[in-house]
C-alpha cells in the first residue's frame, strides 16, 4: 500500500439497473470527494458510461484494471472495469439474475482488495437482494457477504445520518427470529461493538442506550421478559467493563433522548427499530422541486477492513432518469474517509 495520505476508497457501483451507477458518478463530481479520499468505483466501464450520458455529465472515464492505475482527479472517474455485464445485457428498472451477479462480483472484487490491502476501505452501492440470491448467490445482503468473506463472527450494522446513530441486535430476520435473538450474550457483544466504533467518531468514550424489546421494557414482565432476563443483565455487565451505557430504556422515547443530545448512539433489538427513525430524519421530500432527498449512512461494525454503505436501496422506479440524489453516497464516502483515518 502507498503512503498517500487520502484514502484509496472502493466503491463498488450497486445493481446495474438501479440508482447505483448515478449516485457513484454524480458523488465523484463533486470535488469535496476528491479532497478527503482517492475514489475508486468497482464495476462495468459500459455501465458508468451509459449512466454518464443519461444523467448529463461531463466526465472522461478511464476503465483500469487495477488500483495502481488510477489517476483520482475531478473530471476523471476512475472505473475498475470488471466487464461482468455487457451494455446489452442491461435492463434499466428490472432484476435480473445478470445484474444481481454482476453486483456480487463488485462486492467480492471489493472485499478482495481490501483484505490484500490494495484499498483503504470500501464503500457499497445498493444491491437488489433477489436478484443476488436468483444469481445463486443466497445471502441476506451486504452485511453477511463481508461477514463471511472476512471470516468475522463478531458484526453489527449500523445507520448514522450526523449525530443520530442506531446499532442493530440483528438485521434482515423476520420480527420472530428477532425476538429470539435477544439474548445477553448477543446484546453484550453489541454494545462493545458499537462502544468502540462510535467512540472512534467521537473521538471520546460514547454514551450509548439500549432500546426495550417491549412496550415499556416489559413493564415488569406484563408485557413479555426479554428486558429483563435478557437486556438489562448485558448493560449491567458493559457497565462493569467502564462502558458508558443505560437501559433498556423504552423504544418510544429513547430516540427522542438522542436528538436531544444525551445519546451518542441506540442499539436497537430489531431491523425497523432502528430504521424507522433514522430514515423518518434522513428522507426529506422537498415539495418545490419534488424531489426526495436521501441522507445517512449504513456501517458494518466489528470487520477487519472498512465498510459503509449507501442508506437507501436500488430505486428501480427511478433508474435511467438522471434523479436520483447523491448524498447518501457523499456521506458514505466521507464517512469511509474518516474511519480509514482512524485505522491508519
Amino acid at each position: 500500500m502507498d503512503r498517500n495520505p487520502k484514502p484509496l476508497l472502493a466503491i463498488t457501483m450497486g445493481d446495474p439497473a438501479g440508482i447505483g451507477p448515478e449516485v457513484c458518478l454524480k458523488a465523484l463530481n463533486l470535488e469535496e470527494i476528491y479532497a478527503v479520499c482517492r475514489p475508486l468505483i468497482v464495476g462495468d466501464a459500459g455501465i458508468i458510461r451509459n449512466a454518464m450520458e443519461f444523467c448529463g455529465l461531463v466526465q472522461a472515464v478511464k476503465a483500469i484494471e487495477g488500483p495502481e492505475q488510477g489517476l483520482y482527479r475531478l473530471g476523471t472517474v476512475d472505473v475498475l472495469d470488471l466487464k461482468n455485464l455487457p451494455l446489452s445485457k442491461l435492463r434499466l428498472k428490472q432484476e435480473t439474475a445478470d445484474h444481481g451477479r454482476a453486483s456480487f462480483e463488485y462486492v467480492e472484487r471489493a472485499i478482495q482488495l481490501a483484505l490484500a490491502k490494495r484499498v483503504d476501505g470500501t464503500v457499497t452501492g445498493p444491491i437488489n437482494k433477489a436478484a443476488i440470491n436468483s444469481a445463486g448467490f443466497h445471502y441476506a445482503g451486504h452485511t453477511e457477504i463481508y461477514a463471511q468473506m472476512t471470516g468475522c463472527k463478531r458484526y453489527a450494522m449500523m445507520l448514522a445520518d450526523r449525530g443520530f446513530r442506531v446499532v442493530l441486535l440483528s438485521s434482515h430476520v423476520s420480527l420472530r427470529k428477532a425476538c429470539d435473538a435477544v439474548r445477553k450474550e448477543r446484546v453484550l457483544e453489541v454494545i462493545e461493538l458499537a462502544h468502540e466504533a462510535v467512540g472512534n467518531l467521537c473521538g471520546r468514550a460514547p454514551r450509548l442506550a439500549v432500546a426495550g424489546l417491549n412496550p415499556h421494557c416489559g413493564e415488569g414482565g406484563l408485557f413479555g421478559t426479554e428486558d429483563d432476563e435478557e437486556n438489562a443483565p448485558a448493560v449491567i455487565s458493559a457497565k462493569a467493563k467502564g462502558i458508558l451505557v443505560e437501559g433498556p430504556l423504552p423504544a418510544d422515547t429513547v430516540f427522542s433522548k438522542m436528538k436531544g443530545g444525551e445519546f451518542d448512539a441506540v442499539i436497537v433489538m430489531y431491523h425497523d427499530q432502528g430504521l424507522i427513525p433514522i430514515k423518518l430524519l434522513g428522507f426529506q421530500y422537498d415539495e418545490s422541486t419534488g424531489q426526495w432527498s436521501t441522507a445517512g449512512v449504513n456501517v458494518t461494525l466489528g470487520l477487519p477492513i472498512v465498510r459503509t454503505s449507501v442508506a437507501h436501496g436500488t430505486a428501480f422506479d427511478k433508474a435511467g432518469e438522471g434523479r436520483a440524489s447523491p448524498q447518501s453516497m457523499v456521506e458514505a464516502i466521507k464517512m469511509a474517509a474518516i474511519l480509514c483515518a482512524v485505522n491508519m
